[in-house]
């Protein structure tokens, strides 16, 4: 079943917005709701875009803002209260430089594309979220608090899954550890949602409930009820002949229902949410932390066929003596997941059809605050992108001797979203009527920014 979750939220930002009111998905519906019928029913939809370069999407969100000055575009002329404590280091990239504690992703920078110059005007947790997921700008008091944040728009990974569609038994739009606040399908309904993996591939114990039936359910058992529904079906069916209106619904719920399933039963559905088959080296690699093993499954979910995997990793709002936190957790997790990502695809040869893209809701200010930290900075931000056609090797845009806006044409979110599309053969330019009958394209404006490409 869908569920609205209201209820008290694991942990939060400086605006008290809650980074966990979000759309969840429950158990599986086979056997107390109808959470996966009802998922493949709405995902059913045949694909509309034209073949792109980039077939899965891999989105990755640091959410509360990293901080470009100190990982990204370092400015070691800037005085001390700006530049902040960190060096920079060399690159694969020649002349290229970035902060010290990435040097992992230094060594793999010919495999990435860094956007210098993105910037917008949204300095909120929550309408910034919301703003990037769908490219569509709200205020924080429009979003009342409401899960999910985007009830109108749909999400990136929404228009992804409408546009594109499944490829797999494997669901096309995923999200892990944590559903995105603004992560929702918006008017698209609820058969373009997100398969929320609600438990953390770090922990020892990890296993995706929804691809097994639940404990004490055997074979046989498994078996009856598939028979079971099937007989529901057939006396439904026989039903329909003698009622004129028949419920359009419940003449197509039958094919939903095996999808779901297909997946519960699905040995290929098992094996891409089946980390612990990685050898040891490549998960020490990715490093153990939520981000590497979530960046590890979203790997083994593009390999089965996903369209879009988000993840979502928390902790950047770093208004309070930050430098700790950035140097022994944030940067280094980030150093070793995108560096161990990019390049274990780019291995397997599933970069060029696999986009990755890291970002957050904004930045973080040039100049250090009294409390050690940086705060809320959307005028200038680091992009990372790789693979699915976006160059190799290159830095795109620049800021100013303080990393506080760009020296460049400014990149927004809508150019952003729109290439990202782009790249995956969605013309952003499209446009869809809202249940009032209103247009809504999929992209709110914007350019293809060549650059990238």
């Amino acid at each position: 079943m869908l569920k609205v979750d209201l209820g008290k939220a694991r942990g939060g930002f400086c605006d008290r917005m809650s980074r966990r009111q979000a759309l969840r998905i429950g158990s599986t519906g086979l056997f107390g709701g109808l959470t996966l019928p009802g998922l493949m029913e709405l995902q059913a939809k045949a694909p509309t875009a034209t073949p792109g370069k980039a077939q899965s999407l891999i989105f990755i969100f640091l959410e509360g803002g990293p901080s470009h000055i100190d990982m990204w575009d370092l400015k070691p002329e800037a005085p001390r209260e700006v530049r902040g404590p960190y060096r920079q280091i060399p690159t694969a990239l020649p002349g290229v430089h970035i902060g010290e504690h990435l040097p992992r992703c230094a060594k793999a920078l010919d495999k990435m594309t860094v956007l210098r110059s993105h910037s917008h005007n949204d300095n909120g947790h929550t309408s910034g979220f919301h703003y990037v997921c769908t490219g569509y700008q709200v205020s924080n008091s429009s979003l009342g608090g409401k899960s999910p944040l985007n009830h109108l728009y749909p999400s990136l990974g929404s228009i992804v899954s409408r546009e594109l569609g499944p490829r797999s038994s494997v669901p096309a739009h995923i999200q892990l550890p944590n559903p995105f606040a603004a992560g929702g399908p918006g008017f698209y309904g609820a058969e373009h949602a997100p398969f929320v993996i609600e438990t953390d591939p770090v922990e020892p114990n990890f296993h995706v409930k929804d691809v097994s039936p639940p404990e004490g359910v055997t074979a046989t058992r498994f078996d009856l009820r598939r028979r079971l529904v099937n007989a529901v079906d057939g006396l439904e069916h026989s039903l329909e002949k003698n009622v004129a209106k028949a419920s359009a619904h419940s003449q197509v719920m039958s094919k939903y229902y095996e999808r779901a399933f297909d997946l519960v039963s699905s040995p290929a559905a098992k094996r891409a949410f089946d980390i612990n088959s990685e050898p040891d080296h490549l998960r020490q690699a990715y490093g153990h932390t939520s981000l590497g093993q979530c960046a590890l499954l979203a790997r083994r979910l593009v390999e089965s066929g996903c369209r879009f995997v988000g993840i979502d990793h928390g902790s950047w709002d770093t208004h309070y003596k930050c430098f700790p936190s950035q140097t022994h957790d944030l940067i280094p997790h980030v150093d070793m997941a995108l560096s161990a990502l990019v390049t274990d695809l780019a291995q397997r040869g599933l970069l060029e059809s696999t986009l990755v893209v890291m970002m957050g809701e904004m930045g973080r200010t040039p100049n250090i605050n009294v409390w050690a930290g940086r705060d809320h900075w959307s005028m200038a931000q680091s992009v990372i992108l790789a693979g699915g056609g976006i160059s190799d090797g290159k830095i795109v845009g620049a800021t100013d001797n303080r990393a506080a806006y760009p020296t460049t044409e400014p990149i927004g979110i809508e150019d952003l979203l729109f290439t990202i599309f782009r790249q995956m053969g969605i013309d952003g330019n499209k446009s869809y009527l809202t249940p009032l009958g209103r247009p809504v394209p999929i992209v709110n404006g914007g350019r293809f920014v060549e650059e990238l490409v």
